[in-house]
C-alpha cells in the first residue's frame, strides 16, 4: 500500500492493489490509517524503549499504560499478578497505583529469569514492601501453586500477561491463571501488535499467526465466562472510538464464575 500525504490540500490518498482511496487529512478514519502505520514504526525505532516509572525501565506504550490504569481504577483489585518482569517498571507502576488508592494490596511479578541488578533495584525500591517476586517459568505446575497460595478468595484479582509471547505459552498462562480472575476484572493477553508487525524490519512472518491476540481470540471462544472487549473510554471528547496501542485483542473480562 502507498500512503500520500498531501498537507496543501489537506488529505490522505491510499492506494492498493484494490485502486485508490482519498480521506480528509484530518478526519478520523486518516488518524487511524497513520495510526496504524505509526505504531509500527514506533514499534521498529524501540520508542516504548525510552520511558521510566519512578526510576525504573517501563517498556510500554505510553497510551497502554494510562488505559490500564483506568482499568486498575475501576476494578481496585488487592492483588494484581504479572507475568514478564524485565526491569520491573511495571510493577512499580502497580504498585504506585495501588499506593495512591489507598489499597494495601500486593503486586506479584513472575519471571523465568529475575537478573540480580533488576531484583536489586526493585527490591530496594521505596515501593518494595507492595512487590512480590517469583523465579520460574509462569507455566510450571510449581510457580502456578505459589501464585494461587497468595490469592485469597476474598481478593479482586487483575492479571496481566507480559513474558513469552508465543500462541501456545499466552494459550497455557491463560488457562494456568484465568481462574484467579475475580468477575467485573480482568486477564490482559498484551503485545498482540506481533500480529502486524510480520512484515516490519526484526518482524517475522510467523507472528502473523503465532501472537497473543490470536490466544486471547481462541481463549475467549472456549470460555464464555470471558468477554473479550476493550474497555470503553472512560472520557472521551472525540470523535475516535479506537485509540493506539500494543494490545489489540487482549483485555479479557470476567463476566461470571465458572
Amino acid at each position: 500500500m502507498r500512503i500520500t500525504i498531501d498537507t496543501d490540500r489537506q488529505t490522505l490518498v491510499c492506494e492498493g492493489a484494490d485502486g485508490s482511496e482519498t480521506k480528509p487529512l484530518y478526519s478520523d478514519e486518516a488518524f487511524a490509517i497513520l495510526s496504524r502505520e505509526w505504531l509500527k514504526v514506533s514499534w521498529s525505532q524501540k520508542y516504548s524503549y525510552t520511558f521510566t516509572w519512578m526510576g525504573r525501565p517501563l517498556i510500554q506504550l505510553p497510551e497502554d499504560v494510562l488505559r490500564i490504569q483506568e482499568v486498575i481504577y475501576q476494578v481496585k483489585p488487592d492483588l494484581i499478578i504479572e507475568t514478564g518482569v524485565a526491569h520491573g517498571g511495571s510493577l512499580i507502576f502497580y504498585a504506585s497505583l495501588l499506593k495512591a488508592m489507598g489499597i494495601a494490596g500486593r503486586v506479584v511479578g513472575v519471571d523465568i529469569e529475575i537478573r540480580p541488578p533488576n531484583r536489586q533495584a526493585i527490591e530496594g525500591h521505596e515501593l518494595a514492601s507492595y512487590i512480590t517476586l517469583l523465579e520460574g517459568s509462569s507455566t510450571a505446575p510449581e510457580i502456578v501453586a505459589r501464585v494461587q497460595a497468595l490469592t485469597p478468595p476474598a481478593r479482586r484479582v487483575l492479571v496481566i500477561l507480559d513474558s513469552c509471547h508465543t500462541r501456545q505459552h499466552v494459550t497455557d498462562e491463560l488457562e494456568a491463571y484465568h481462574g484467579l480472575v475475580t468477575p467485573g476484572s480482568y486477564i490482559v493477553a498484551t503485545d498482540g501488535i506481533m500480529r502486524d508487525l510480520h512484515d516490519v524490519p526484526k518482524g517475522r512472518p510467523e507472528w502473523r499467526e503465532d501472537n497473543p491476540s490470536n490466544a486471547a481470540e481462541e481463549f475467549a471462544r472456549r470460555h464464555p465466562e470471558f468477554v473479550l472487549a476493550q474497555p470503553a473510554f472512560v472520557f472521551n471528547e472525540s470523535g475516535l472510538t479506537r485509540g493506539l496501542t500494543h494490545w489489540p485483542s487482549a483485555f479479557l473480562r470476567r463476566t461470571a464464575q465458572d
